[in-house]
Parts: structure tokens; C-alpha cells; sequence
């Protein structure tokens, strides 16, 4: 699975939720994304019927191969991906990079029986304790959150800070493993979570803020340029 382990500075979570109450369809949200130069989506839809998931997913993984095919938004030689949130079953059908399961999911091992061994899996931890679960798991990387206060995803959990991306990312790293950071993470405190030692920032509300995703992810990826997330 180590091949799956280098992630991107940006992940790009296309919530279905907020993307409604921006007025931005989902596949119109995304491709703003790969044309601002994103190479890593991951498309969550809590309250979408599963039906309507696969074929959205679906639909995505389409539309990234074709930025990937055209090198349009992205480089040739970094093909754009795409991880579906919570359900192995569709990642898997709709032919996705990857899957990212929380706490409350299906078990990591159970989604990697599903998903296969050269697929993307990412697991959610809001505490030290869930962390040293989590990177015992055949994981891809391992989340941690919410970093600070956030109304975009209700998580049921207290803002960790910096200084507990700190912690897990010595943890992660020390089993090969990266840590990829969510939660209130706005273009101006990015860079400072990299420096704390995640590997990569998934991004919700912000990247809507001002109402060009498109530039909003650019402007991300270039800030985050700035930084050098930890190699493991």
C-alpha cells in the first residue's frame, strides 16, 4: 500500500450538504477544484441515497480520469483521485481511488477486504488513544481532528489544536503512516498545520469562501507549496 501513502498538501472534501447551500452542483464543485490544480477529492454525502451516492461517485471518478487523461488542472504524471466517504461498497463499485470510514464505520480491516490492497483508506481519530488504534489497521493514513472549531461537519468532538497534530503525526509517522489534518482549517492557518507535522489538509468550507473555488484552490496549493510536509 505504500504507493498510496504520498498524498497531496490539499485534499478537497466536495460535502454534498454544503455544496447545496453554496448553490454549486457537485460535479460543477469539483471540476472548479481539479482546474484549480487539486489532485485529491474526496466526496462525502451523509444524507444522499445510496443510489444517488454511486452514481454521483461514479460520475466523479469519471471526471477526474478525463482531467487526468487531458492533463487539464492537473500534470499528467499526477493523476487526480478520487476517495468516497464512509461506504467501501461504493467506493468499490464506482471504481474510486479510495475510501475514508470513521470511528463509528465499518471496521478498516473489513473496508480493505473490500476495497483491495492498492486501494486508498483513510481512517478518522479525534484522540491520541484512536490514533495508536488506527495505525495498527492495514490504513493507508490516518485523520485528525477537528483541528479548531468548526460548524461545517458535526463531529461531536472538541477542537484538538496544533499541538495534538504534533502528537499524532510522531505517532503516525513512527509506523510508516501519514497523517492527513480536518476542521476548521482556513487558507491562513494551512501552512501552520503542515508545519505541525500533517502531511496533508482536508479542506471543506474554506475552500468556498469568496465564491471561486477554483482560485480559493489554487491559492490554497500555493501557500501549502510553501511548506514541506514530512515524508514518511
Amino acid at each position: 500500500m505504500s504507493e498510496n501513502r504520498d498524498l497531496t498538501p490539499l485534499m478537497a472534501i466536495v460535502d454534498a450538504d454544503v455544496a447545496a447551500r453554496a448553490g454549486w452542483p457537485i460535479l460543477d464543485l469539483a471540476a472548479a477544484y481539479l482546474r484549480g490544480g487539486v489532485r485529491l477529492i474526496q466526496l462525502r454525502a451523509k444524507s444522499m441515497p445510496a443510489d444517488a451516492y454511486l452514481a454521483t461517485a461514479s460520475a466523479l471518478v469519471q471526471l477526474a480520469r478525463r482531467y487526468s487523461e487531458s492533463g487539464l488542472g492537473v500534470p499528467a504524471q499526477s493523476p487526480a483521485r478520487v476517495i468516497v466517504n464512509d461506504r467501501a461498497d461504493i467506493a468499490r463499485l464506482a471504481q474510486a481511488d479510495g475510501v475514508h470510514v470513521g470511528q463509528d464505520d465499518l471496521p478498516a480491516a473489513a473496508v480493505r477486504g473490500l476495497v483491495g490492497d492498492a486501494a486508498i483508506v483513510g481512517l478518522s481519530t479525534h484522540s491520541t488513544e484512536q490514533v495508536d488504534r488506527a495505525v495498527l489497521e492495514p490504513v493507508s493514513y490516518v485523520a485528525i481532528g477537528p483541528v479548531f472549531a468548526t460548524a461545517t461537519k458535526a463531529t461531536g468532538y472538541d477542537s484538538v489544536g496544533l499541538e495534538m497534530v504534533k502528537q499524532a503525526a510522531r505517532r503516525a509517522n513512527a509506523r510508516g503512516l501519514p497523517l492527513v489534518a480536518i476542521g476548521g482549517i482556513t487558507l491562513e492557518r494551512a501552512a501552520s498545520v503542515l508545519d505541525a507535522g500533517a502531511a496533508s489538509v482536508a479542506v471543506i468550507g474554506d475552500l468556498l469562501a469568496g465564491g471561486d473555488p477554483e482560485a480559493r484552490a489554487r491559492a490554497y496549493l500555493e501557500r501549502l507549496s510553501r511548506s514541506e510536509p514530512p515524508r514518511v
